[in-house]
């Protein structure tokens, strides 16, 4: 389980709580930001609840719409769609672009104690549907979404931080919000293999390293017209396990999203069950945690060692110069945009 908390410090009923229930992880959001001591504190005081130093922090620090960190103590990143817009005049220069932002971000987390990261977004948006996907997509066909969400991991892995692929199998023909209803997409099994499913396929066969990868609340009518794929055993299994090839640990996305139905604890039993290594929750509201937790299992030997093999991959940072990196983007998309 990846818990949400409520606010900048952990309240005694959080603190007990989380003691008892153990969770694998924990995920921030903008609520639990309110400057950088305070964010080093509360991440200090999560990972000794554990008891594991090597604990998951989460967060969604994509860039543009999606950041949790903002100013006046962290600087704007921007959003996937202006590498996008670069690398339709000169892939290079935009895959380099991509790799020089994530590691500013991971240089940004790093520096606070948090170790994943809930992006690059690898959906391939379609014309029509909902934007809630968007300017948060690195292109309009899969080679280039491929190409810069590859750009965008290798430079998280090399500070030391863990990427999560989204919304895999793919998010980019949904015609809804999953926040707010359940998406379905009727679009046949081999469009979606030959568009959908190529980003996740690419960055999961990869020799150096496997990110983590979340899970979209859709349901594909030609893969199972009854579950969305965060709890169809089907999906899990048969597609992202298995065409895919995906073999890092598997988070659910929010089960707090209105895409699923049922009691909370349903949600995570079915999420488990299905597949997903890991069942993500993020309100912080604790009757919504407290169900949750009756529908939870010890972690799996086979998420555990996902979960150990991907922290074996990644970087320790070394010499790096952040204004340096800083002042080499700069100059990219600069030139990008005069041209």
């Amino acid at each position: 389980m990846i818990y949400g908390c409520s606010g900048t410090v952990l309240t005694d009923a959080e603190k007990a709580f989380f003691a008892d229930v153990r969770p694998a992880g924990f995920i921030l959001f903008g609520r639990n930001c309110l400057d950088p001591d305070q964010v080093v504190a509360l991440v200090t005081e999560l990972k000794n609840i554990s008891g594991q130093a090597e604990t998951p922090i989460l967060i969604d620090q994509e860039g543009g719409r999606v950041q949790r960190l903002g100013r006046p103590h962290w600087p704007d990143r921007p959003a996937a769609a202006v590498f996008r817009n670069l690398a339709a005049h000169d892939l290079p220069s935009a895959t380099a672009a991509a790799r020089l932002n994530a590691e500013l971000i991971a240089a940004d987390l790093a520096a606070l104690g948090i170790n994943v990261n809930c992006a690059p977004v690898l959906d391939v948006p379609a014309a029509g549907a909902h934007e809630i996907i968007g300017d948060r997509a690195y292109g309009d066909d899969p080679d280039t979404v491929a190409a810069l969400g590859l750009a965008v991991c290798e430079g998280f892995f090399s500070r030391g931080i863990m990427p999560v692929i989204k919304h895999i199998p793919g998010h980019g023909r949904a015609g809804a919000d999953s926040h707010l209803e359940l998406p379905i997409v009727d679009a046949a099994a081999g469009d979606l293999s030959t568009i959908d499913f190529r980003p996740f396929q690419a960055l999961s066969r990869m020799p150096f390293f496997t990110p983590w990868a979340m899970t979209a609340h859709v349901v594909y009518t030609a893969l199972d017209p009854d579950r969305p794929a965060t709890t169809s055993t089907t999906v899990i299994k048969d597609i992202i396990r298995g065409t895919i090839g995906f073999d890092g640990v598997l988070v659910s996305d929010d089960i707090g999203m209105k895409a699923l139905g049922g009691p909370f604890a349903g949600r995570a039993t079915q999420s488990l069950a299905a597949g997903c290594d890991l069942v993500l929750h993020c309100s912080g509201e604790m009757a919504e945690m407290e169900d949750v937790a009756k529908g939870l299992r010890p972690i799996t030997s086979e998420a555990s060692a996902r979960l150990a093999r991907g922290g074996a991959m990644l970087g320790g940072g070394g010499d790096w110069d952040k204004g340096a990196a800083q002042a080499r983007l700069d100059e990219i998309l600069a030139t990008g945009r005069a041209g």
